[in-house]
């Protein structure tokens, strides 16, 4: 006799503007993001639905990813922040959400990935490197932003560049 157990999944989603005080607090519960003004997130929900993505679960908001296409470099998918709530972590749900990200049909054009992670923050490290590793795809590291140019004690932010990204392994669905 076996014995099933429901294990409930996030549903992930574009953003709506209804989310965007779930996801200020969101990234300010995790305790390693840089939380930004609520109007910001108002603004994502807003104006980058198709590239940002929400993680929802039992109608609460438990994932958020955040990323924009480049202005200057239509090719690629700058990613913002990632945010899952700790009850979520280790569960894969992070990779889950970028990878439905680069999935859609927004992202047809995406040949490659960009972000900043702290030298710290060896767990975003390691995600975008599995994310690279996933596709097949390089990943490239150098310094984007040193300490000093922050106008606070704000650590130093590393410049993670993944892809190129070939069509047929995004763009699955």
């Amino acid at each position: 006799m076996s014995v099933q157990t429901d294990v409930l999944t996030p549903t992930l989603r574009k953003p709506r503007l209804e989310d965007g005080a779930d996801l200020w607090s969101l990234v300010k519960e995790t305790g390693v993001l840089d939380v930004n003004a609520a109007y910001t997130y108002l603004m994502l929900c807003r104006n980058f639905q198709d590239t940002c993505v929400v993680a929802e679960m039992d109608n609460s908001v438990v994932g958020f990813v955040s990323a924009y296409i480049h202005p200057k470099q239509p090719d690629t998918l700058f990613v913002w922040q990632v945010g899952v709530s700790e009850s979520q972590r280790g569960q894969g749900l992070a990779t889950k959400m970028l990878q439905a990200l680069l999935q859609r049909q927004s992202c047809l054009n995406i040949r490659y990935l960009e972000t900043t992670i702290s030298p710290s923050n060896k767990a975003s490290q390691a995600l975008f490197r599995k994310l690279a590793r996933d596709f097949d795809a390089y990943c490239a590291v150098s310094m984007c932003f040193q300490t000093d140019q922050f106008p606070d004690d704000h650590e130093s932010e590393l410049l993670f560049k993944i892809g190129p990204f070939k069509k047929t392994e995004l763009n699955t669905n």
